[in-house]
């Protein structure tokens, strides 16, 4: 099997950027990518299989990897969802398989999406991980747009070994992840660019 582009990009490229722009000492210093989580809620799973079985084979064919049925953890009245409901399903990608769908989706998927103008900068959690939405899964060249029953929108979350945000930016920014800049203005208030 050969090496992903983006996985050399990351060892070529994005490693000696990150060494030299944060001053580390050691390549085991300088953070990666550690998995990407993609997930997708379905309300009226437990009505409507259809729609459960369409968001499962969907998954699977955008990320060539079995999805599972991710299921209620406790009772909530308000939505008519019992303890142990189907409520949605998700992936989680390691590896090569990571940097594949990585590169998919920066070089076909986002660009396809209407009106795209970049990834919020901030959508990061404080440890370095970085979350978005995406609103339509026909973006993805995978998806035929003639055999979907309805659109739905799905999460994606990046997780890094980074300590921190500022770095965890510059590593996804460098991995070629359309994220706005973060413009300082004089008062030091952060605006998007």
């Amino acid at each position: 099997m050969n090496t992903p582009n983006y996985k050399k990009k990351y060892l070529e490229e994005v490693r000696p950027h990150i060494m030299k722009k944060f001053n580390l000492s050691s390549i085991m210093q300088v953070p990666k990518i550690e998995k990407i989580t993609l997930n997708i809620g379905i309300g009226d799973a437990k009505n409507n299989k259809k729609a459960l079985q369409a968001a499962l084979e969907e998954l699977m064919l955008i990320t060539g990897q079995k999805p599972i049925v991710t299921k209620a953890k406790k009772d909530v009245s308000n939505f008519k969802v019992r303890k142990g409901f189907p409520v949605g399903c998700k992936v989680t990608l390691r590896k090569d398989f990571m940097y594949e769908f990585l590169e998919r989706l920066c070089a076909v998927a986002l660009p396809r999406t209407r009106d795209f103008k970049g990834l919020s900068h901030k959508s990061f959690d404080g440890k370095g991980n970085y979350s978005f939405g995406i609103k339509e899964q026909i973006v993805f060249a995978e998806i035929d747009y003639d055999k979907v029953d309805s659109v739905r929108g799905m999460d994606v979350i990046i997780t890094t070994s980074a300590l921190n945000d500022d770095i965890s930016y510059e590593l996804l920014r460098a991995m070629g992840l359309p994220i706005r800049e973060v413009i300082k203005k004089n008062n030091d208030e952060e605006q998007d660019g």
